[in-house]
């Protein structure tokens, strides 16, 4: 492992703008992009080949800097419609190539003025194969991205910036992304032509506890036709049960479900408890296995990005998904009266599961997205049927 003597020896090539400094020393230099200035956190690949955007904005990506595979990134540009939460909670990107200029009817903004405008720093012209390879045989290294248009590095400090990095594993990053106050969501989904629509004739009402939200996911629960009221994560169960929902929806979310689960499994138990009937997403899906008493943990190699397939054991159907997670529930540990619903054809990981005489689902992957495109929409009619047959 190189030591700071051997980092402070190091002389950038000719050109280089940005560097990537992970804890155990290891040096990738590469010409810098969007914001100046330096971003610290778990570097993850992403192999989707569109939605760079829907990405970089989604909240479960906090405290994590990411290599898209992709090697062409900017040339949809940017719009205000494809975001899925208002602040971005990836710290940063790495790319292949320059940024392409955009060349879609949608654009407002090419990419690059849009990761300046939003804080979040990039580098490219790295070779991007490498360090998935390196990622995936080695795990997820913390690390530093600088941008410095200067080329003046510190790669020792740099090297110990990484090195104070906790990691994501005992660390709940949910705070930082939830919402802080209650409020109704009625967009629904967006349509060509039209854009975005609003639900104004509900017939079920859900409340939406936000670990980080996608938009999507909330546009998709208003679009099957519910009232969808957000609270923040750490809402407590008698207030959900005080807003007379007919569900209750676990959001998506950062970090280490066992860390949130501190604070959320009580709020979860109890609400299966009282016979709420209740869908979980990704960090959502996570913690409703802990409260059912299944255990997670992190995985070596994270699922992220939009080409997953996974078999719905209860169709026997394949849906091509959407993923983004680093840690799963193990199968192993599903306690009587839980059944696996969902499996990984990459790896057999578990992917979804529900509670055989409750009205209880979750799944792992992401059936707002559109990777299928819209193979896994179904889940949110499987939601409603649920509290409909519940009512």
């Amino acid at each position: 492992m190189p030591d700071s003597a051997d980092l402070a020896a190091l002389v950038p090539p000719p050109g280089a703008t940005a560097v990537l400094v992970t804890a155990g020393g290891e040096v990738l230099f590469g010409r810098g992009a969007g914001a100046t200035g330096v971003a610290v956190g778990e570097v993850v690949f992403n192999t989707a080949m569109t939605g760079y955007q829907e990405v970089l904005t989604d909240p479960s990506y906090a405290a994590q800097i990411i290599t898209f595979t992709f090697p062409h990134i900017g040339n949809v540009g940017a719009n205000p419609e494809d975001i899925e939460a208002t602040t971005p909670a990836a710290r940063g990107c790495i790319l292949r190539a320059d940024i392409t200029a955009p060349s879609n009817f949608r654009a407002r903004q090419g990419l690059e003025a849009w990761l300046i405008s939003r804080g979040l720093v990039a580098m490219v012209g790295v070779d991007t194969r490498a360090l998935t390879r390196r990622i995936r045989d080695l795990g997820a290294p913390n690390a530093v991205l600088c941008h410095d248009p200067d080329g003046n590095f510190d790669l020792p400090a740099l090297m110990e910036k990484a090195r104070a990095f906790p990691g994501l594993e005992g660390l709940d990053l949910t705070d930082s992304v939830s919402c802080t106050q209650t409020h109704v969501w009625t967009q629904t989904r967006w349509e060509l032509g039209q854009g975005y629509g609003e639900q104004d004739a509900p017939s079920r009402h859900v409340v939406a506890i936000d670990y980080g939200a996608k938009h999507n996911i909330l546009r998709c629960l208003a679009s099957a036709g519910c009232k969808v009221t957000v609270v923040p994560a750490r809402t407590a169960a008698e207030d959900i049960l005080a807003l007379k929902p007919d569900g209750v929806f676990l959001s998506n979310g950062p970090g280490d479900p066992a860390a949130t689960g501190r604070h959320a499994v009580p709020v979860i138990k109890r609400l299966i408890d009282h016979g709420m009937p209740l869908f979980g997403i990704c960090l959502g899906h996570q913690m409703m296995g802990l409260a059912l008493g299944a255990k997670t943990f992190k995985m070596a190699l994270g699922h992220r990005g939009a080409n997953h397939p996974v078999k719905d054991l209860t169709t026997g159907k394949v849906e091509i998904t959407s993923m983004n997670h680093g840690f799963a529930v193990a199968r192993d540990s599903l306690p009587a009266g839980v059944e696996e619903t969902h499996v990984s054809l990459f790896d057999n990981v578990l992917e979804g599961l529900k509670v055989t005489d409750r009205p209880v689902f979750g799944v792992q992957y992401h059936p707002e997205a559109s990777p299928g495109p819209q193979d896994s929409h179904y889940l949110f009619r499987r939601f409603t049927d649920l509290i409909d047959r519940a009512a």
